[in-house]
């Protein structure tokens, strides 16, 4: 290098060049004067920054690649795993300052939803999808060919599922949606199912829940999917199918926990896509959140994703492996509404309060519901027991550990019987019951519904936390016991039991309909119209209202 120097220097001032001594002095000086400045520049621009990231639990399983990208970018992610499924109480903060740089969320659309409701309160922050995983149902082989067997074309549904819930076939495990973003997309998959429309769930999609039958099969949840599936494998006797993130349930199979890996199934009606967004809290926080984004968006990275995580990449010069090729198929879209998404997590309530519904039919055997009627009443309670496979049907059934009431009246009350579901065999009493009933040539309306409020308030008194609602049925007016102001008299010296007890009138025939909606209003409740034909929709129709 110094015979290349001297040879620049022009001729002219080689004379006046210094002597071998002083050389050297300049360029030790000149290696300091350029250390310096790599210094500098080091503690400027290539300081080492530090993101604190609010995560899901879900995403602990990215954090062995971290340290590339801080090798790569200097960025470092420092991850907090304490995300709930809308960072409610989490962001924004109660001061300007946030108490963390980012957030990365299964999905944000919870977040996205409390933003938009928020007044101006909160704005949308900057987010990039990073991966994406639908969330699906993995079963125990002899459950999957069991629910293959019996569904149409082999193709399983989360009506299907909904339904081997109800019976006890399925018994599953499940976050718990209240905090969870994996399960609160299972949530609006199984009620978007249940609504039957294929498209975003509406307020009136939500107006009754359909998903009693459902959670009747859930015996296992966690705080996140994550513990959910941790726990499962020391569940497997009671538990036969969790819903997860189809990356979550490759991943168990992979890990050798279980006794045999679960069938992932993608139900036939669609699923809920995460696609694992990266938002900007801190907007002072940009550059080094973009330069994290764009390295996790580079092929590299989004294949060491895949192979790790088991996650479908969003880069689309990097193709899906193995079991990851199998098409998504029906991405369901998530509800535009705030209090869709809140009703449907109130009304599921906690996982783990397991007490039932109970409802108690009143129904008129007065001599007018001979023929058609009588049919029809007989159609819908063999299509509550599981006879009828339509989805909607499937939603609507009785199910295990419901308990049912059934009071026959004409000009009184005839008989009355009450079973628990435990199995076939309850059910079959019940439509014995219904199906080889006397008849009477009366109608005592109101002295039949005064008994099933009796019935009802005993029912709340022993346990105040059970949903009890009554089923009036009638095809005529009321021309024997006590009238309809006694009815009321009564209905309030049975309170505060009656108060949480909403009556739903089916209109049938002659009945009186004024009459049958002004119940229906002093209960809290409403009344359906049907012909002998459509008694099996009524009744589907007004299955789950106990919250209405």
């Amino acid at each position: 290098m110094r015979a290349t120097a001297a040879a620049a220097v022009p001729k002219a001032a080689r004379a006046t060049m210094p002597t071998r001594a002083t050389a050297a002095a300049v360029r030790a000086l000149l290696g300091l004067v350029l250390l310096a400045a790599a210094l500098t520049a080091c503690t400027t621009d290539d300081d080492p920054v530090t993101l604190r990231v609010l995560a899901s639990p879900e995403l602990a399983d990215v954090a062995p690649l971290l340290s590339d990208l801080e090798d790569d970018t200097g960025v470092r992610l420092e991850l907090d795993y304490r995300a709930n499924a809308d960072l409610a109480g989490q962001y924004p903060p109660d001061d300007s300052t946030p108490a963390h740089d980012l957030a990365w969320l299964a999905s944000d659309r919870s977040f996205l939803l409390r933003v938009r409701d928020s007044d101006g309160r909160l704005t949308r922050p900057e987010s990039t999808p990073v991966m994406r995983s639908p969330v699906v149902v993995g079963l125990t082989p002899a459950t999957a060919r069991k629910l293959r067997g019996d569904a149409p074309g082999g193709r399983i549904s989360w009506a299907d599922v909904a339904d081997a819930a109800a019976d006890g076939t399925v018994r599953f495990g499940m976050a718990d949606p209240r905090r969870s973003d994996t399960g609160r997309a299972a949530l609006v998959g199984v009620a978007t199912a249940a609504a039957g429309t294929g498209s975003a769930l509406r307020e009136q999609d939500v107006s009754c829940d359909r998903l009693r039958g459902f959670r009747s099969g859930q015996t296992l949840t966690a705080a996140s999917s994550r513990d959910l599936v941790d726990r499962y494998p020391g569940r497997q006797d009671d538990t036969n199918a969790l819903i997860a993130h189809e990356s979550e349930l490759l991943t168990l199979n992979a890990s050798g926990r279980l006794r045999t890996p679960l069938e992932i199934v993608h139900p036939d009606d669609g699923m809920v896509l995460s696609d694992f967004p990266l938002l900007l809290l801190d907007p002072g926080k940009r550059q080094a959140y973009r330069e994290t984004v764009d390295w996790l968006l580079t092929a590299d990275t989004q294949r060491a994703l895949m192979e790790r995580t088991h996650r479908r990449p969003v880069s689309q010069d990097v193709t899906p492996s193995g079991p990851l090729r199998t098409p998504v198929g029906n991405a369901l879209s998530f509800p535009d509404r705030l209090s869709v998404v809140e009703r449907l997590v109130t009304d599921y309530g906690d996982p783990d309060d397991r007490t039932a519904d109970q409802v108690v039919f009143v129904l008129d055997f007065s001599t007018s519901m001979r023929g058609a009627r009588m049919a029809g009443l007989r159609a819908a309670f063999e299509g509550l027991s599981g006879a009828d496979d339509s989805a909607t049907g499937k939603f609507a059934r009785f199910f295990r550990g419901e308990r049912l009431t059934v009071v026959r009246f004409g000009g009184r009350v005839l008989e009355e019987r009450t079973v628990t579901v435990r199995g076939e065999a309850d059910l079959r009493d019940l439509n014995s019951f219904v199906a080889d009933g006397g008849y009477d040539d009366a109608t005592a309306l109101w002295s039949a519904l005064d008994r099933g409020y009796r019935i009802a308030a005993d029912a709340v008194r022993e346990d105040p936390d059970r949903p009890v609602a009554i089923v009036l049925m009638t095809d005529g007016e009321n021309n024997a016991g006590i009238g309809y102001g006694e009815f009321l008299r009564r209905h309030r010296a049975l309170a505060p039991e009656s108060e949480a007890v909403p009556t739903f009138p089916v209109h049938l025939g002659e009945a009186d309909a004024d009459a049958l909606r002004r119940a229906a209003d002093a209960t809290g409740g409403r009344m359906v119209d049907a012909g002998p034909a459509s008694l099996p929709d009524a009744f589907k129709e007004i299955r789950g209202c106990h919250r209405q």
